[in-house]
């Protein structure tokens, strides 16, 4: 009975690995991961947010210069430092980042005929889960061998997505993949939830696409729906997670109300 309790204490105090996907492009993939990690990690949660997109955005957008770092992503696919030598610690004291920048390009190229490839992210972050309450991995938008890893590493699926037709279609690619992936790599990997962005209630498509997903997915379709809102769109540009660039925008209110969700959905289950 003690073996079976401190089993079960161990795998709660071990971080949850969430990839924050979508093949498709422009639907807050960033703007979510950045924000919800930030949000958490206000929350005082340690939160690691792995940028795992060769265009660095999550890098700069937390603040880093993707064109400087001394250690990235990068050097961790090709062994050439140390996971404590890639680790950066943000302007938020719960929150660090893996940076990435276009080196991580090479590392496809790199990696191509190397055994047991799509193990490599999940394999270099096993040893450090016990540090962090919550791990987000930012993917590129595209189904490629750097989102494989990420999806191998997961244990869920976080997925955002835009109320727009396209949409609808884009999320049946997605679910081919994630059922592929969990059949032939990853049998744990589990949808974390469907979050609504740049929602507009005045649009009736939005409002008619968010009823859809409801229909569907049920519970799996978070509460909070992230607005259309500037300040988020110009918090990248300063460096900044919305909550530290304008806490009181409703951009940042929507990603706090987020976090709170998901710490509660985590209660629950708990």
């Amino acid at each position: 009975m003690r073996i079976s309790i401190f089993a079960f204490r161990y795998y709660f105090l071990m971080g949850k690995i969430t990839a924050v996907a979508n093949q498709k492009g422009g639907v807050g993939k960033t703007t979510t991961a950045i924000n919800i990690s930030a949000s958490l990690a206000a929350a005082e949660k340690n939160v690691l947010l792995i940028d795992t997109d060769p265009q660095g955005n999550s890098t700069s957008g937390i603040g880093l210069d993707k064109d400087s770092l001394e250690g990235s992503l990068y050097d961790l696919y090709t062994e050439s430092k140390t996971l404590d030598e890639v680790i950066r610690q943000t302007n938020l004291p719960f929150l660090s980042i893996i940076p990435s920048n276009i080196e991580l390009i090479g590392a496809e190229l790199e990696l191509t005929g190397k055994d047991n490839r799509e193990l490599i992210l999940k394999n270099a972050i096993e040893p450090i889960k016990h540090r962090y309450d919550y791990i987000f991995i930012d993917c590129p938008p595209s189904l490629s061998l750097l989102t494989l890893n990420a999806l191998v590493a997961a244990d869920s699926l976080l997925i955002p997505m835009q109320c727009e037709y396209y949409a609808l279609e884009g999320i049946s690619m997605l679910l081919r993949t994630f059922n592929l992936i969990k059949n032939s790599f990853n049998p744990s990997l589990e949808i974390e939830g469907i979050l609504l962005t740049m929602f507009d209630g005045r649009n009736t498509l939005a409002n008619q696409v968010s009823d859809e997903l409801k229909k569907h997915f049920g519970d799996k379709v978070y509460k909070t729906l992230i607005p259309r809102n500037i300040t988020l769109a110009e918090a990248p540009s300063h460096g900044k997670p919305v909550i530290l660039y304008d806490s009181r925008s409703k951009g940042a209110q929507s990603y706090l109300d987020l976090a709170k969700e998901i710490m509660e959905n985590e209660a629950r289950i708990g």
